[in-house]
């Protein structure tokens, strides 16, 4: 029986990685499961873990007011030393590009303990954008012992670094497999009431290469072109970052056909996504959740990790600045044919059995 940690300490970390815990778990006779979270986000972590009825086994707690990276890092990876070590797992899996999956590797590398990346390979190649997400998973694929890579291009990425093939299987992103679990049929909001009989745009924007000046040209664009659509009603769920918050009042406050509100639980926010006409974020997992759902999706980023969604016509790159996101966002509302054709968009990132597959490939190869 092989022992498996998993660490993870984010949200969008654990609504990835809560399929693959649930599905290790259901094969007691193949796997002994650990779950040690850092609690690198708090709230929002437990919220997660409450929809997918994870319980874990350790927890760092380690989110403090006013943390910085330096933070994050020193405290996963001399706190975590002690918990491996008395675990003993055979492998640990980390996910994706936080820092807890940094630190969390790095710890793994200093004691000897094989580590497996699930949404290996992603790359925009440049360490600066997103920040500091680039070198995370840079590091994380540099150590790893296997990769869990979401698309064929994520594949040839790590072939292209000389990564061994024999290491390396295209799963699909676990993300997809989390909407099996959160879309409900049935669900209702009052919010979503509100909007009923609008067009319903989400939005989502936090990241930090984003704030200031980008972040205002975003939310100018967004309004501008919701002012010139009377049949549009928009939701932001927004980011407890201050400065997030401070650009976003400053833009949008006053209009009342846009509502800002508090930061979404995951049922709540993949629902949310269900109901939409289009998406505008800087997010990456809702570039590959949206799709999905048959979203269309404008990122609001200057670069993507995730270019097979802009390949098979789900996403479209748009930038920070205002001209280009009124511009794309105007032809969304008013070109149905367009709207139709990144609607209908074939998902690139799996078809909802990744984790089952990592699981196969944990349980055939030592």
């Amino acid at each position: 029986m092989k022992k498996i940690m998993l660490v993870f300490g984010t949200r969008p970390e654990a609504i990835k990685m809560c399929p693959l815990v649930n599905e290790l778990k259901s094969r007691p006779d193949q796997f002994l499961v650990s779950v040690c979270v850092t609690g690198q986000h708090r709230e929002m972590l437990d919220q997660v873990l409450n929809v997918f009825n994870v319980l874990p086994d350790y927890d760092l707690n380690i989110m403090k007011s006013g943390q910085t990276l330096f933070d994050v890092t020193c405290n996963v990876l001399s706190r975590l030393k002690q918990i491996i070590e008395e675990d003993e797992p055979d492998v640990v899996l980390v996910h994706g590009d936080t820092t807890t999956s940094f630190a969390a590797a790095l710890a793994c590398f200093y004691l000897h303990i094989p580590i497996g990346h699930v949404e290996a390979g992603l790359r925009t190649n440049d360490l600066q954008s997103p920040w500091p997400e680039e070198f995370n998973r840079q590091a994380v694929d540099l150590i790893a012992d296997y990769y869990f890579a979401p698309t064929e291009t994520s594949r040839q990425n790590l072939l292209s670094e000389g990564k061994d093939p024999s290491k390396i299987w295209v799963t699909g992103n676990t993300g997809i497999d989390a909407l099996q679990t959160t879309i409900r049929n049935d669900y209702v909001n009052e919010e979503l009431d509100w909007a009923c009989g609008s067009r319903l745009i989400l939005i989502t924007a936090h990241r930090r290469e984003n704030l200031g000046e980008p972040m205002h040209h975003m939310f100018k664009a967004i309004r501008r072109v919701m002012e010139e659509h009377p049949d549009t009603k928009a939701i932001y769920p927004i980011h407890m970052n201050p400065k997030v918050r401070e650009a976003a009042h400053a833009e949008l406050d006053g209009f009342d056909r846009l509502r800002i509100i508090e930061p979404l639980e995951v049922l709540d926010f993949h629902n949310f996504m269900n109901a939409s006409h289009l998406i505008l974020t800087d997010s990456g997992g809702i570039q590959e959740e949206a799709p999905g759902l048959g979203k269309p999706v404008l990122v609001m980023r200057d670069t993507t990790e995730r270019p097979e969604g802009i390949v098979a016509g789900t996403l479209k790159l748009v930038g920070t600045e205002e001209e280009p996101i009124y511009a794309e966002f105007s032809r969304l509302l008013a070109d149905e044919s367009e709207y139709q054709k990144m609607s209908k968009a074939s998902n690139p990132y799996g078809d909802g059995t990744a984790s089952k597959q990592i699981a196969d490939i944990l349980a055939q190869h030592n």
